[in-house]
């Protein structure tokens, strides 16, 4: 499949959760983000437009051989070594990457030292998802592992939200499975984007009529550098 093609199918059977994730996105970012942010492990820089208007200095970091494109980055390094100093940001920027990273701790820790005092971070991080981005996908997040993570590197949550209940977890994971026969011959034919883009809206619809969060697919949390942190 050439790179267009990937590009729609990708953005066909990922339609609900990412909608549902710019929202809450947008919803936090607003009230939390502001100053020079950090984004760590910025890849494309997905959210430049949206955090325009409320950030005076967006500064992308990414590692050397990341598959994104380059002149997105704006320092070389790695969720473990961010190239500044102490105290160096007001807001930073986590999204889909700590799934990824042998010593999501350590990362952790990376972001505090580099976060002025009460400075802010957000963070996105899968808890019901298939594996992706192999071999590269070490772990999955519970919102109480998430409180102790945070909080044992010095931060303290402000806001924690499951983005989903079971519906749209269990929708999303059976257009991906879908997805894996539109294949050869079958991906010229439209009937899996179809009956996939028609699973995710009857999902979007049950699970606002019943959500239960504890089937979450991802969390997104906003936390704060104490003031007094060991």
């Amino acid at each position: 499949m050439d790179r267009a093609n990937y590009s729609v199918a990708y953005e066909l059977k990922n339609m609900l959760v990412n909608r549902i994730a710019d929202r809450h996105f947008r919803e936090m970012s607003s009230r939390y983000l502001h100053g020079r942010l950090i984004d760590i492990g910025c890849g494309i820089k997905p959210y430049r437009e949206v955090l325009a208007p409320l950030v005076a200095a967006h500064i992308g970091v990414d590692h050397e051989g990341s598959l994104h494109d380059r002149s997105n980055m704006d320092l070389t390094g790695t969720a473990y070594s961010i190239p500044a100093p102490d105290g160096s940001f007001d807001s930073a920027l986590c999204t889909a990457v700590l799934e990824h990273l042998e010593e999501p701790e350590r990362a952790i820790r990376e972001c505090h030292r580099v976060l002025k005092q009460g400075g802010m971070a957000i963070y996105s991080v899968p808890f019901i998802w298939h594996l992706h981005e192999e071999p590269r996908d070490f772990y999955r997040y519970s919102k109480y592992g998430l409180k102790y993570l945070f909080e044992k590197c010095g931060f303290e949550i402000v806001e924690l939200r499951a983005l989903s209940g079971f519906w749209v977890t269990f929708g999303q994971m059976l257009v991906y499975y879908l997805y894996t026969f539109n294949r050869g011959p079958l991906r010229w034919i439209p009937i899996i984007p179809a009956l996939g883009l028609l699973i995710q809206g009857v999902s979007f619809v049950l699970d606002w009529l019943h959500c239960r969060e504890e089937w979450t697919w991802m969390y997104m949390l906003a936390a704060r550098k104490r003031e007094s942190s060991g």
